[in-house]
This record gives structure tokens, sequence and C-alpha cells, in this order.
């Protein structure tokens, strides 16, 4: 289907590489015990989906935006078909705490960096190709939780929650593209809240998502994996995990035509 991501290549040609930063511990704030869990089980759930995964811990936010750097000029995107780019650390409401981050204003990495440093215009071999970004992060120090009464007529069940890019204008063999596509972000929780993690088991976000990727990734798509991530918080009202600048243009299978 022309709204699938096409993968040309064959397995055995293909080179798919991943990006996994992990904050652990940290100058001024709390260690993030659990997290090497998560680590651990990311990296073998986008190794297990064909993704070669080059592993950081303990950056500061220039440290961490240089190793994006150098990840988006890797000549392997040349012959993948796909990245995808984790990131687990302390947050807040402007993008991840660093290592030396003393609080909201001090190391921290915007989350435009990101997206700058793999768009169109800086990382040209993943042109095209699907881009996904996870991000397991507190977004501030609000629980997402709300008290609410529900009435007796109230409807008490809960809501479920382009085909190409459009031709450029060609002069020169210049051909005019979005600064800015093909990504699929999603966030482990909402602006402004807080995310939890287990000591000893990990992230309960990075929890949720191995097991939908590993029960679901061999027919499902992503952005459909995504919600099947969130539908999983149903019934754990203080966190939701959100999709955001999400600009994928077509469905992305790791599997298609299984």
């Amino acid at each position: 289907s022309s709204q699938i991501y096409p993968i040309r290549l064959p397995q055995e040609m293909r080179t798919r590489m991943a990006l996994l930063i992990c904050n652990i511990e940290f100058e001024h704030l709390s260690r993030r015990d659990g997290a090497e869990v998560d680590v651990e089980g990311m990296t073998k759930l986008l190794e297990g989906l064909g993704y070669v995964v080059d592993v950081h811990r303990n950056l500061t936010s220039q440290a961490m935006a240089m190793v994006m750097e150098k990840f988006a000029d890797r000549k392997e995107h040349r012959t993948s078909d796909s990245t995808f780019l984790v990131f687990m650390s302390h947050g807040v409401r402007a993008g991840l705490c660093g290592t030396k981050s003393r609080g909201a204003t001090t190391d921290i990495l915007s989350l435009d960096t990101i997206y700058e440093k793999f768009n169109n215009k800086h990382c040209q071999a993943l042109l095209g190709k699907p881009k996904v970004v996870i991000i397991q992060s507190c977004r501030g120090g609000n629980t997402g939780s709300v008290m609410v009464n529900i009435s007796e007529e109230s409807d008490k069940s809960t809501p479920s929650l382009a085909d190409t890019i459009p031709a450029g204008l060609e002069d020169d063999a210049i051909c005019e593209v979005h600064l800015e596509s093909d990504f699929a972000t999603l966030h482990s929780s909402t602006p402004n809240t807080v995310s939890w993690r287990h000591p000893v088991t990990g992230s309960r976000f990075i929890q949720h998502l191995i097991e939908q990727f590993r029960n679901h990734a061999c027919n499902s798509s992503v952005q459909e994996l995504f919600r099947k991530v969130q539908y999983s918080f149903g019934k754990f009202p203080r966190q939701l995990p959100s999709q955001e600048r999400t600009t994928m243009l077509r469905k992305f299978y790791l599997f298609p035509g299984h």
C-alpha cells in the first residue's frame, strides 16, 4: 500500500540503528533507581526488532546533543528503513535533565533539539523514513489524576482514544520537502505531570511499552502500538502516556506483510 512506509531492502542487507540515552546518576538530583532495568528491557526489545542499539549513560545536556549529532551522521542510516530514539532521565516541562542539572533552568536538553538533529535538513539519510521517539521522564510535578463526580445519568463508558509527501518544486536537482516529517513520539506522561518508576522493576511506562510491542508488533503499526500503550494505563489515572509532535505521513509496520 502507498500509505505504508516501504521497507525496500531485505533483512540481511538492512542496517537498522537505534539510539538509547539513559541518565541514572546525577550530581545534584536523586538517583533514578530501576532505570537500568529499563535500559536492559528496551535494548532487548529493540534488538529483537532488528536494531543495533547504541547505548549511552549519564550525559550532560551538551553531551546528549553531541551524541545525537554523531548518531544522525551514521552511514548505516542510508541502508536502514527507520530508527528509534529513546531517552530516559529526570525531566521538567522544558526538556530532559542532564547529569549536572540543578532544576528547571540548568543543564536541560530542549526537546526541540531532538527534532532538529534528525529533521530532513540535518539528517538526510533518514529522509522519508520513520523516526520513533520514546521519552521516559517527568514533565512537571503534578499528578495526572483528578477526582470527578459521575452522575447516574452520565455515560460511564470510557471513549476510545496523505498518502505521500506532496510533490515539491524542482530546480537544478533540488527538491523542496518538509523540514520535519516522519516522526512518531510517545511521552511517558502528559505535560506538567510526573512519571512513575519502581526502584526495582523500573518505569511503569517502559514496562507497558515493552509488553505491547512484544505482543502486537507483529501485526500492528507503531501508531496503533502507541494507542495500545496508552489504553493499558486506563486503570492507572495518575499517569497517561501522550502522543505528541507526530508527523507520520504513512503507517509504519515493523514487520510489513506478516
